[in-house]
């Protein structure tokens, strides 16, 4: 397969030798993205404009671009067209400091929003009951979020808390830790622990993204001054838009 007409807006087409039809077009689409000849926001031809023009069929190219789309390069919008997708800025956040998310991203002038997936009083799970020291016939506050930055979605938090600390988690609006700090019950220290994984369907669908994405997994146990436990988060973000950073220092030997 060898060339063949110009594409507008793209430059002309040379399909890479080898394999079925779809994956040819599908390599040469990869190509020229990478090269920065087709462009985030770009919009490809119709399917029946790139058919003709490749001398292909539709159902060639539909499989090439679906395939696109589930890997996240493309996206398609309904009654629009299909475009190269956005490739989102990547976020720093250091580890040695116990900030929110709202809070995280104001610092680098960041617009920040919540979609609530989830926000009420349960009966805690065994893990929630052991985690924040609860008591028997103790109620749990949870507040499951999808935080979103320039309306990108970036990560999904789903925080629990005792009742008796958040009694009304409906009220919680904004910043959690900014709520907390107001009677005097923010945390001051935290563990996290942090691995990779593979994003599921349902969080695949929540952040936008193709399912088995890369993604980071954090689950955090903060503690108030006393040394208690008052928040027990797990959240997953963009393995495509956070890096997490960590200053290590040398210990000095006694002399």
């Amino acid at each position: 397969m060898v060339s063949i007409n110009e594409i507008d807006p793209l430059t002309g087409v040379i399909r890479p030798q080898g394999g079925p039809l779809y994956l040819q077009l599908k390599r040469w689409i990869e190509a020229r993205v990478a090269a920065g000849d087709i462009r985030p926001g770009d919009a490809l031809p119709s399917e029946r404009d790139l058919a003709q023009r490749v001398e292909v069929s539709r159902v060639t190219v539909r499989k090439a671009v679906q395939q696109l789309v589930r890997e996240g390069l493309l996206v398609q919008r309904h009654g629009s067209g299909t475009y190269v997708a956005d490739r989102p800025s990547r976020v720093e956040q250091s580890l040695s400091q116990l900030t929110s998310f709202t809070e995280d991203m104001a610092r680098r002038g960041l617009t920040v929003r919540s979609e609530i997936l989830e926000r009420g009083l349960h009966t805690p799970s065994v893990e929630e009951t052991m985690v924040l020291g609860l008591s028997p016939g103790e109620k749990v506050a949870r507040i499951w979020r999808l935080r979103l930055s320039d309306d990108m979605p970036l990560a999904i938090e789903r925080a629990a808390l005792a009742a008796l600390v958040l009694p009304d988690p409906a009220a919680i609006s904004g910043s959690l830790y900014a709520a907390l700090e107001k009677t005097g019950q923010r945390p001051v220290r935290a563990i996290q622990r942090i691995r990779a994984g593979n994003l599921d369907a349902v969080d695949a669908a929540l952040l936008n993204t193709p399912v088995g994405q890369a993604a980071l997994y954090i689950e955090r146990i903060a503690y108030l001054p006393s040394g208690k436990p008052i928040e027990f988060t797990r959240s997953v973000y963009r393995g495509d838009t956070y890096d997490f950073v960590a200053e290590l220092r040398v210990e000095e030997t006694p002399r």
